[in-house]
Parts: structure tokens; sequence; C-alpha cells
């Protein structure tokens, strides 16, 4: 324990030196003036947000500021207040310590839609995507993209694959599970503010065993990182994310086997399951679809990455 706390200590001096500046002549140490501080948050967020540090100061600044992107353009020659300079800084603080964008502002952008989020909630990724558009693929594929579809998002959080999903299915009516009440929250709010409340139902859960009836499309992203691999992720990752929405067990596997096997019971005939996978799980997932009876659907579709993310699966009609 002593340890990590030193670790943290060390941290801690280094984002305080990025934010300072020391007088070679007297030694005192001082803070830069509002003029400054700005692009000295800036260039320090380099260090920790890499290609992405302007884009990273462009929101935490618009965001400190109350403006959008035309109002940091039209305002870019203005003064800063002393206040709004603390603000910035106070943000940028933050992100040197780890805290993704994304927290920090409480809303991210999926599948084109703004997302709010909570504690109770992943940041939702761009890999995910691959989830939605698997889907998509399969029910177009069947020809069954107007219909009115039953869709079952196993684990919402956010609510972003199943709001993602209905804002292309237009005749679709959600079923959003979590065992999280806090997460249902989040996602019954996000899905209000899109206009879809009115095409979702939640359910507090674990998984499937709350839903009754029969699903066209199952989705799910569940935990999916082996418990002894959580402490090696990033930072803004392990100290930021939920623990229950990481942890897939010894294995990585466990949500994957309660899940696949309430999923086959409740999948229409003709019905598709798709979840997302970690990196090398694919093989044994689609292992867990087959025993359950389940047909893969073909290979599964790797992310921008290249790396196996979507596996699909479907209940042979009847």
């Amino acid at each position: 324990m002593r340890g990590g706390g030193d670790r943290r200590k060390r941290y801690r001096r280094r984002i305080d030196h990025r934010l300072t500046t020391r007088d070679e002549h007297t030694s005192r140490t001082w803070q830069p003036d509002r003029r400054e501080r700005p692009a000295r948050a800036r260039r320090a967020l380099g260090d920790v947000s890499g290609d992405d540090a302007e884009l990273d100061a462009r929101l935490l600044v618009g965001a400190a500021l109350g403006l959008d992107l035309t109002g940091m353009v039209t305002g870019a020659r203005r003064t800063l207040t002393t206040g709004e300079a603390d603000r910035i800084e106070a943000l940028a603080r933050r992100r040197l310590a780890g805290e993704p964008v994304a927290r920090i502002l409480g809303i991210k952008e999926f599948w084109g839609l703004p997302l709010h989020l909570s504690a109770a909630t992943l940041v939702p990724r761009p890999d995910t995507e691959t989830v939605v558009e698997r889907a998509l693929e399969l029910l177009r594929a069947d020809n069954a993209a107007e219909r009115a579809l039953r869709i079952a998002d196993l684990g919402t959080g956010s609510g972003a694959i199943l709001l993602a999903l209905l804002s292309e299915l237009p005749n679709a009516h959600g079923f959003a599970t979590d065992i999280s009440a806090e997460a249902l929250e989040t996602a019954r709010r996000n899905a209000a503010e899109l206009g879809l409340a009115g095409r979702t139902t939640w359910v507090q859960c674990d998984y499937a065993s709350g839903l009754t009836g029969t699903f066209d499309l199952i989705v799910s992203n569940p935990p999916y990182i082996p418990s002894a691999d959580i402490a090696g992720l990033d930072i803004e990752v392990r100290a930021h994310d939920p623990r229950t929405a990481l942890d897939g067990g010894a294995d990585g596997l466990d949500a994957y086997r309660a899940l696949i096997s309430q999923s086959a019971g409740l999948l229409a005939s003709g019905g598709f399951l798709v979840v997302e996978v970690g990196q090398g799980q694919s093989g044994d997932v689609e292992a867990l679809m087959t025993a359950s009876g389940l047909s893969p659907t073909g290979p599964p579709k790797a992310d921008l990455g290249g790396i196996p993310r979507a596996v699909s699966a479907r209940r042979p009609p009847r």
C-alpha cells in the first residue's frame, strides 16, 4: 500500500510541475498568468493525450468557458478572466491525472449520438460500433430491417448499442437490461433526449434473467477482461470505468456463459445474437454459442484495428 501511495505522490508532483513554473534564480514556484495558462495546459496534455491533445484541449476549454467551436473561434483573442483560467486549469489537472475527457465532460458521442455518462456506465468506444454494424448487416440481409422487431440489449450501460440500433430501425422496440439502477437511469435519460423513449422498455436484472417473450435480435457488450488483467489496464479504464462492467471472471468468459444460455431460450426462430468480445476470445465465444444450439453466422467482424470484435449466431429457423 505504501508503494502505491508513493507512486501516486510522484505522479501528482509531475502534474504540478507541468502546470507551474520554477524561477531558476529565486527557486520560487509561481503559477503562469491567465494569458499563458491555457497554452501551458494544452502542452501538458500532450504528455497524456498524445495525438489527441489538441482535440482534448479544445473540448476542455470549451467546457470550461461554456462555448461551442464557433464561440471559441470568434472569441479566440479575448482575454480570459481569472475564474475562466482557473476552470481551464482545473479540468486540465483532471485530464493529466488520467481521467478521460468523456468522464470530465460527462458525455460521449457514439454512432453520431450524444450520450450522457455516469459512474455506473462504461465510456462507449468506437470498437463497440462493430456490434451495431454486424447486427444491421444481418437484419438487412434477412430483409428484416423494416419489421416491428423486438431487440434486447443485455447490460445496456449508457444504452449505446440499443439506441444506435433504434436510430436505424424505425419500427423496432428495444428492451434494455442492466443490474445497475443508476445505469438504467442514465440510459433512460439518453433515450428521452434522443426522442427514443417511446420505443424502449427498461428492466433491472442480470443480463436476460428478467426478460420474457421472444426477441428477433439480442445484443450485448458484456464484461470480458480476465480478473487478473484489470490491474494492468490503462488508468483511464481501470480507475474510471466501473469494475462490474470490466471484470469477466478468471478467464474473461463468465458473462458469456450466462447470457448465451439465457439468450438461446429467448431468441425467436431465425433470431440473431451479436456480442462484443475481447482479443483472442472469439473462438471460445463461438463454441459457447454452438453448445447452446445457435449457429454462427460467419467469421467474427473485425474492428478498425483488425481485431475480431463482433461474434454473431442465429437460432436456426423452424
